[in-house]
C-alpha cells in the first residue's frame, strides 16, 4: 500500500508550553511557529492565557502573548477593526481576521495557523508578493479615454449601487487561500480576491476600458480555473461574494461573443 507523508523537514512537531501566572480563566491556544533562521521544523507552541488580562478577540490574545509571555511570536496586525486585512490567518480551521474573531465564544482550545498553501515568512506571516502582483495585474484603477472633468465623475444612484459588495474588499487573502483551485494553480489563476476586484472596475460606469479588461481576463487559467467550489464566499470575513463576481465576469465575456 502506498504511503504518503510530508517531507521530514515540514512535519510539525510539539513545541514549548507557556503559562500565565494565574490559575483561573485560562484559555489554551496552540500557535504554529516557524523561524527560517534556525533551520528547525515547524512546531506548535501551547499558551495557557489568562483571558481576563486581555480583550475578547483572538488578536487581543496574540498581542497579550507577545507582550507578556513570548516576545518572539511574529504576526501581522494594524487597524484592529476588520478594515485593513493585516491579521488574516487560519483560526480553528477557518480563514478569518484575528481582530474580529471572538476567542471567548469558542469554548474549547484555539488553534492558530498561517493562511494555508502560502509560503511562510515566519510564524503567522505569509509571503503575499504573488497575491499583490496578481492584484496589480488587473489594473485596479479608473481608466478613461475622456479628458479629466473639472469636477468628480458623476454616477446615478443605480450605477453606484452596482459597486456594493465589491468595493468593500480589504484584500485580506482569506478567500483566495481557501480556494483549492488557487492552491494548485496560484501562479496562473488570479484567485477570488483579484477577480472580485477586477469585476469592481468592470461594473463601474465611469470606466471606459471594460472590453480591454474582459480581454485580459478571458484566459483558461486566469479566470476559468474557478470551479465554483464556493469556499471563497463562505470564508470572506466581510460577507462578500467573490464567486458571484467571477460568474458575472464569465457572463460578461459570453455576452460579447
Amino acid at each position: 500500500m502506498a504511503e504518503f507523508r510530508l517531507p521530514k523537514n515540514s512535519r510539525i512537531k510539539a513545541g514549548g508550553h507557556f503559562k500565565d501566572s494565574t490559575s483561573e480563566g485560562l484559555k489554551t491556544v496552540y500557535i504554529y511557529r516557524w523561524d527560517p533562521d534556525t533551520g528547525d521544523n515547524p512546531r506548535l507552541d501551547r499558551y495557557d492565557v489568562d483571558t481576563k488580562a486581555c480583550g475578547p478577540m483572538v488578536l487581543d490574545i496574540l498581542i497579550h502573548i507577545k507582550n507578556s509571555m513570548d516576545s518572539t511570536l511574529t504576526f501581522r496586525r494594524s487597524c484592529r477593526e476588520g478594515i485593513c486585512g493585516s491579521c488574516s490567518m487560519n483560526i480553528n480551521g477557518e480563514n478569518s481576521l484575528a481582530c474580529i474573531t471572538s476567542a471567548l465564544e469558542n469554548k474549547g482550545d484555539i488553534k492558530v495557523y498561517p493562511l494555508p498553501h502560502m509560503s511562510v515568512v515566519k510564524d503567522l506571516v505569509v509571503d503575499l508578493s504573488n497575491f499583490y502582483a496578481q492584484y496589480t495585474s488587473i489594473k485596479p484603477w479608473l481608466q478613461s479615454d475622456s479628458p479629466s472633468p473639472d469636477r468628480e465623475r458623476l454616477q446615478s444612484e443605480e450605477e453606484r449601487s452596482r459597486l456594493d459588495g465589491l468595493y468593500e474588499c480589504i484584500l485580506c487573502a482569506c478567500c483566495s487561500t481557501s480556494c483549492p483551485s488557487y492552491w494548485w494553480n496560484g501562479d496562473r489563476y488570479l484567485g477570488p480576491a483579484a477577480l472580485l476586484q477586477a469585476y469592481r472596475w468592470i461594473a463601474d460606469s465611469r470606466d471606459d476600458f471594460t472590453g480591454e479588461r474582459l480581454d485580459q481576463l478571458d484566459d483558461a487559467f486566469k479566470l476559468y480555473r474557478c470551479h465554483t467550489i464556493m469556499n471563497c464566499t463562505r470564508t470572506c470575513p466581510k460577507g462578500l461574494n467573490p464567486a458571484k463576481s467571477i460568474a458575472q465576469i464569465k457572463q460578461a465575456i459570453q455576452e460579447r461573443k
